[in-house]
């Protein structure tokens, strides 16, 4: 396996500053973050961290340690992006500026340094398709937020190298992260195909007239969700056994949603600027106050779940 040393993430954002607290956890890796833009990333990543340290799961102490091992440059040409083992970019998710990022890194980085992107949508095949050695390049999508969530799914492209997917994926586990490899590129990877699908349905439900939206989410809530952490889906199909799986599909499946465009009510929706936690109505109407509860309440959450804290 390649030695990583250097790990440079190109866009500081609110992302790129989570991968970076979260790849600075090893002290065997000085990490890197480039942008074109001057950014504060200490007191950014303070910010992001505040409720770890409130909650007893970091101390002060440890995340200044991490902080000395995180450098910032908004110069391209300097020798912290040379000099980068492992680049994770974190810009904007826009295929041109992905894409002319790149470039711009394989101009100045070392051959064989390993390339990813962090995109949560867009093909590491498309994005990589003009540089010279798409082997050493995969996706690797981080989940928001990004400090908290473990999954990270190492997507192959057309073109990457079974070695380069490995070592990227030993790379995440050094750094506490739980990798899954996505052997083909395909929209959604794994986990967003599954989540939207069940989405889809969300809404059909809710379009449909059969429960609203509150309801559908408690429905979610207090029955299977409460087994997802513990119970996957395919280790669920065997515990109940295949030929009840198949039993229920074949009664089911023919009445479930599975419309290949977005909903009407989906749309209506969104061409009525009815938006969201943004706008204050989306499915449901939110004040703001519930809008920053429910963001504070699934951080906590996920501290509870996962720090025991």
């Amino acid at each position: 396996m390649k030695e990583i040393k250097n790990i440079l993430i190109c866009g500081a954002g609110m992302m790129g500053k989570n991968i970076a607290f979260v790849m600075a956890s090893n002290p065997a890796y000085q990490v890197a973050l480039y942008d074109i833009y001057p950014t504060d990333v200490a007191a950014g990543i303070r910010t992001n961290t505040k409720q770890l340290i409130d909650k007893g799961v970091l101390t002060e102490a440890e995340l200044e340690e991490r902080l000395s091992r995180i450098s910032f440059t908004d110069n391209i040409d300097d020798a912290l992006v040379s000099s980068a083992d492992f680049v994770i970019e974190a810009v904007f998710e826009d295929m041109k500026i992905k894409q002319e990022t790149f470039a711009k890194l394989e101009a100045r980085c070392s051959a064989d340094t390993i390339f990813c992107t962090n995109s949560s949508v867009m093909s590491p095949s498309q994005i990589s398709e003009k540089l010279q050695r798409r082997e050493r390049f995969v996706g690797t999508h981080f989940w928001n937020p990004g400090h908290l969530i473990p999954l990270v799914e190492v997507v192959k492209s057309d073109a990457s190298s079974d070695e380069v997917a490995e070592t990227v994926m030993e790379v995440l586990r050094s750094a506490g992260k739980k990798p899954v490899l996505c052997k083909k590129d395909v929209p959604g990877f794994i986990a967003n195909r599954m989540q939207h699908a069940l989405w889809r349905e969300a809404i059909s439900i809710v379009e449909n007239g059969i429960a609203d939206a509150a309801t559908v989410d408690e429905a979610v809530r207090y029955s299977f969700g409460l087994r997802l952490p513990q119970l996957g889906p395919m280790e669920n199909a065997d515990m109940v056994g295949t030929d009840l799986t198949y039993n229920i599909h074949d009664y089911i499946l023919q009445d479930l949603e599975d419309s290949h465009k977005p909903s009407k009510l989906l749309a209506e929706l969104k061409d009525a600027g009815k938006i969201g936690f943004k706008t204050g109505e989306g499915f449901q109407a939110w004040t703001p106050e519930q809008a920053a509860k429910s963001n504070a309440d699934l951080n906590e959450y996920l501290i509870r779940m996962l720090y025991q804290k």
